[in-house]
């Protein structure tokens, strides 16, 4: 038994000893065994944090834009030279597979990059000579402090690539609630961070702690946003709470992907991707695809072709390098989507795939659920309608292209969309129609680069600007529009001054 860290939290640069008395538990996800322990914070170590991002604020924000990016510059290096280690990390606490961690901390570091170029795209607008002697300028300058609250499926990316890359390079300060079922690689992230980055103490601060404490993000005002990804529920709570107080928010929340497989689709290279898409991260990412509308001329072959692919995929160890789909991250989650397995069945759904009771030699106490394929869901059933962040599949047959449009619009949940097809008409009018805020065509994963927004719609997002894209450098700044008149000698004596001083004027 490998020895159980004991973690700290991180203020104003300082790991510090937690005064709490609760610990919560990291374990690797292959194995079952604890590997650390976090603390959960207490307000005051919580406050703390937010008070440190505060008072980092005034001098970060001063710095010039050529200081910030060349800082950038230099820490999108030092993420790249430890990405294996990080990658290892990010598969141990988390189950995901090697391939997938590795993603997980190269979508760290694409918006860092994207973040350097952050003097060119934060440029404002202006115009001389708007009226008669006016000029206007807009600039965009940061909010303060921004709290990010992480979920557990992408310890790298959503931390380190969603929220802190925009956030500093536009002049905030922030402060992180790592999750605690995987804080390692965020924490580990946040010491290189300081160590080899030589940012300015303060600049990003992290905690571990309960949904209690972290209330305090949504009302403290010293907190001016809020960035989130978790559930549904607790995200029109943040929304609501942190609006009510003033503060921007962007709720990233629950999905239920669907795409719409039609009988002139690539029916092999679609079966690979529905594969990848479905049970890829053990199925715990909100762009996963859980369920897959399928033309009825073609189920029955999809179908067959989709169970043979995914019953001799590689389950097993995460940091084994031949493993093809990883453990779930808790013994808790495990149970939660095997419940989920068996209301399928009890809901009369054809259990085609079972994935429960997996086992994997050698890892008999790992979190493992194999891929679930379920045929003939209906519309009532909430096996195809519920968020089950697990490597389960439904399939749904539709008669033709109208009808598995209106199904998929009907979900309450539009985060991506897919359509598979050689159509041409067919895939056009369902990049219009689709609710979908991500589309892909030929594409199970519709996952923007983080040149684009990270856009999902209905019951996925509540908020004011979504993350990444020209999307995410506004929710992180603010306007700035300035009018000016300059008097010349003779002007001071001649100008009259009317209710609107100029700026209205017409010929």
């Amino acid at each position: 038994m490998s020895e159980i860290k004991k973690m700290k939290y991180c203020v104003n640069g300082e790991w510090l000893e937690s005064k709490t008395d609760k610990y919560m538990e990291v374990t690797d996800s292959s194995t079952g065994e604890v590997i650390a322990e976090v603390p959960c914070c207490t307000q005051d170590e919580v406050e703390a944090a937010i008070a440190a991002a505060d008072s980092a604020f005034p001098e970060w924000s001063q710095l010039s834009l050529s200081h910030r990016t060349q800082l950038m510059f230099k820490w999108r290096n030092i993420l790249m030279a430890h990405l294996d280690e990080l990658t290892v990390l990010c598969a141990k606490e988390l189950g995901k597979t090697l391939a997938e961690a590795k993603g997980d901390v190269l979508k760290a570091i694409e918006p860092t990059e994207f973040a350097c170029s952050l003097p060119y795209i934060i440029q404002g607008s202006g115009a001389l000579q708007v009226t008669s002697g006016f000029d206007c300028t807009t600039y965009r300058q940061p909010l303060g402090v921004v709290a990010g609250i992480i979920p557990f499926n992408f310890p790298a990316m959503i931390p380190w690539g969603w929220v802190v890359p925009l956030a500093i390079a536009t002049g905030n300060t922030v402060v992180l609630k790592a999750a605690s079922f995987t804080p390692l690689t965020s924490m580990r992230i946040l010491e290189l961070f300081y160590e080899e980055g030589g940012f300015p103490k303060g600049v990003v601060n992290l905690v571990t702690c309960s949904r209690k404490e972290s209330e305090l993000f949504l009302t403290d005002p010293r907190i001016k946003a809020v960035s989130f990804v978790g559930t549904t529920g607790v995200g029109k709570h943040i929304y609501s709470v942190a609006a009510s107080h003033g503060k921007r928010v962007q709720a990233q929340t629950e999905a239920k992907n669907h795409a719409l497989i039609l009988e002139d689709c690539d029916l092999d290279n679609t079966v690979s991707a529905v594969v990848n898409s479905s049970f890829g991260c053990a199925g715990m990412r909100c762009m996963a695809l859980p369920v897959v509308v399928v033309q009825e001329s073609i189920a029955d072959e999809f179908v067959a072709k989709l169970k043979a692919r995914a019953e001799v995929l590689k389950v097993g160890c995460a940091y084994d390098p031949e493993t093809e789909m990883g453990a779930l991250v808790t013994a808790e989650h495990k149970k939660s989507v095997e419940a989920w397995i068996q209301k399928g069945v009890d809901q009369g759904a054809k259990l085609v795939l079972d994935g429960r009771n997996y086992t994997v030699p050698g890892f008999e106490n790992g979190f493992f659920v194999g891929p679930t394929i379920f045929d003939h869901v209906k519309p009532e059933m909430s096996i195809g309608n519920d968020e089950i962040f697990g490597p389960v599949v439904c399939v749904k047959r539709v008669k033709d292209f109208d009808a598995g449009l209106a199904l998929m619009n009907n979900s309450p949940f539009a985060n991506g969309s897919s359509i598979f097809t050689q159509n041409g008409y067919y895939a056009r009018r369902f990049e219009l129609l689709t609710d979908g805020g991500m589309v892909g065509i030929n594409v199970g994963i519709p996952v923007p680069t983080a040149y684009y927004p990270f856009s999902g719609n209905k019951n996925s997002f509540f908020g004011d600007q979504h993350v990444l894209g020209l999307d995410g450098v506004r929710f992180f700044t603010r306007a700035k529009t300035v009018t000016k008149y300059w008097y010349d000698e003779h002007g001071k004596a001649k100008k009259e001054v009317d209710t609107w001083e100029g700026t209205v004027e017409r010929i």
